[in-house]
């Protein structure tokens, strides 16, 4: 189920069943009490923290009531379906911490977009306590790799990806120095498969079926960027723009936990992530005739 806002259909298999919907619209609550699924991955949101500050209503309709349609018509199916949550270590546990942060660390966040996705989290374990269905909440880190659009909403590294390939500057904002977490697609691909088959841990506290997904190394902006100058052998020009509220400064996490109960670990490296990153912007760029 999409509402391709952002995703692409030529990027779904042809043998899929699509359903184009809104989450938050009663056809979809209907669709999923109707349909019986074993497993749901939950990947649809409003994902942009500028906008969530700019319109912290327009972000909770669709990550918190877009989760409460999806809750209530697996509930309405009476079926024990699995839903595995794609949440945020980014930004989940706010600028009171000291990275790389545990799933059990306080969380303080800083956006309305990251206080609904711990809002998300709190109605996931209200049902799988009360009603008993089962919920995993994966936490991810920044995830970037092909196919990530390269305007609009998209992660840093997708739209230094689209500058470089255009010739135009890379735009920083603050210091530069800034960390984050960066996974590979395929690794966080994998990390829904595992969440999806593995057996869980009892649903006790909020934690309890929560697993960070990153790699645990805390990179700075401007790394990033002489990262893709060496990919890419372009020089790359860099300018500085004021530092965007609600963002914070250092995030990072620890996925000890994922690794010992689901046993997943991140297999590429982020040299080789960007690698194959830009590879594939650059491909996409000459398919396209750029």
């Amino acid at each position: 189920m999409d509402d391709f806002s952002s995703g692409r259909r030529e990027n779904v298999p042809a043998r899929v069943t699509v359903h184009e919907m809104d989450v938050s619209s009663p056809a979809f609550r209907k669709l999923v009490g109707s349909s019986g699924f074993d497993i749901v991955v939950h990947l649809a949101a409003q994902i942009d923290v500028r906008k969530s500050v700019a319109d912290p209503a327009a972000d909770a309709a669709t990550n918190i009531l877009g989760t409460l349609a999806l809750m209530e018509g697996i509930r309405a199916s009476g079926k024990q379906t699995r839903v595995v949550f794609s949440s945020t270590g980014g930004v989940l546990y706010g600028t009171f911490t000291t990275p790389p942060n545990l799933e059990t660390y306080p969380k303080d966040p800083e956006s309305p977009y990251a206080i609904s996705k711990l809002s998300t989290e709190y109605y996931l374990a209200y049902y799988g306590r009360v009603h008993g269905i089962p919920s995993v909440s994966l936490r991810f880190g920044n995830v970037y790799g092909p196919r990530q659009d390269p305007h609009g909403e998209a992660g840093v590294i997708a739209i230094f990806c689209g500058n470089i390939l255009s010739g135009k500057p890379l735009t920083v904002f603050g210091d530069g120095l800034q960390t984050r977490d960066y996974i590979y697609v395929s690794d966080v691909c994998d990390a829904i498969y595992r969440a999806a088959e593995q057996t869980l841990p009892e649903p006790e506290r909020l934690d309890s079926r929560a697993f960070n997904i990153g790699t645990g190394a805390g990179t700075t902006v401007l790394q990033l960027i002489e990262g893709l100058r060496k990919v890419s052998g372009a020089a790359a020009e860099v300018v500085f723009a004021p530092h965007r509220p609600g963002e914070q400064q250092d995030s990072f996490v620890d996925a000890g936990k994922a690794a010992e109960l689901l046993g997943w670990r991140p297999k590429v490296g982020l040299d080789r992530g960007l690698g194959l990153t830009f590879e594939w912007f650059r491909n996409s760029e000459k398919s396209r005739g750029g």
